[in-house]
Formats: structure tokens, C-alpha cells, sequence
């Protein structure tokens, strides 16, 4: 039996470790007050990314497609990045940061898509907004996007 849970315990942390190295060479914050003062000193869009790290098959195949991609992380460096996680489990964030996200949820992602990405400007108002992706795993849309986000902003 302690042999069952000592593996149990293993592999949970190798799961959350796992996680927790995807899109890590990128600087996501979770505050959006922070990313609006980032945004207007360094003259930056912010990127909100709606996401179930934990449920949403789209959100993680994206995060794999798009997110974790050498041409992203290039971009990245454009923009000010903020991830918005709502997950099904309770020790993914803590209910503060469940609150803080739901609240955007409900400014910035009322149709409730995921994954679901928004433009900003440092004032907080919306510059663009995509969402979905498909099993088909195609990003030329996304990229469009932050293109598009990145020329004219």
C-alpha cells in the first residue's frame, strides 16, 4: 500500500512538473494590472490567452502547436503575455486567482471559448481577438493574428 501511494505521489509531481516546463521560456503573468503597466512602459500589446490547462484538448494542443514553438517565443518578446486558466481541479490555482480570472472571463471572454486569445492595449481595451483551434492543428490563423496585432499596434 505505501509502495501504491509513494508511485501515486511521484507521478502527480512529474505531472505538475511536466506542466509547468511547457511555454516556460516564456514570461506569462497572471495579473493584468502588472501586464497594463508592462504594456505602457515598454509600448507592448498585451496578450490575454483564455485556457482549461487541465480539460480544454484544444487549449493544450495549441499551447504544443503554437505557444511552444520557437516562432512564438520570438514574437513573445513583443507583446506582454497573460494567461487566464480557468481548470477543473482546485490545485492547478489558488481560489484568488480562480476569482481573478473569472472576472476576466466575464470582461474579455463573455462567450466563454476557449482557447480564446485577446488583443489589448495598455488601457485595457480590446485591439482583436481570436478563438478556437481545430484537430486539424492548423496555427496560420494565430500567427495571423499576432501579426496583425504586432503591425498595427
Amino acid at each position: 500500500m505505501k509502495n501504491l501511494i509513494l508511485l501515486f505521489a511521484l507521478t502527480l509531481i512529474f505531472n505538475v512538473s511536466a506542466q509547468e516546463e511547457d511555454m516556460s521560456n516564456l514570461n506569462w503573468l497572471t495579473d493584468l494590472e502588472e501586464a497594463k503597466l508592462i504594456s505602457l512602459k515598454e509600448k507592448k500589446p498585451i496578450l490575454l490567452y483564455f485556457t482549461g490547462s487541465d480539460w480544454c484538448a484544444p487549449c493544450k494542443m495549441l499551447k504544443q502547436d503554437f505557444f511552444s514553438t520557437p516562432k512564438f517565443e520570438e514574437k513573445a518578446e513583443k507583446m506582454v503575455l497573460v494567461m487566464v486558466d480557468i481548470p477543473r481541479r482546485v490545485d492547478i490555482i489558488s481560489p484568488e486567482q480562480k476569482k481573478i480570472n473569472m472576472d476576466l472571463v466575464r470582461k474579455y471572454n463573455k462567450n466563454g471559448s476557449y482557447p480564446n486569445l485577446v488583443a489589448l492595449n495598455a488601457k485595457g481595451k480590446v485591439i482583436g481577438e481570436i478563438s478556437g483551434y481545430t484537430f486539424l492543428r492548423e496555427t496560420d490563423r494565430h500567427y495571423a493574428f499576432v501579426d496583425s496585432v504586432l503591425e498595427n499596434y
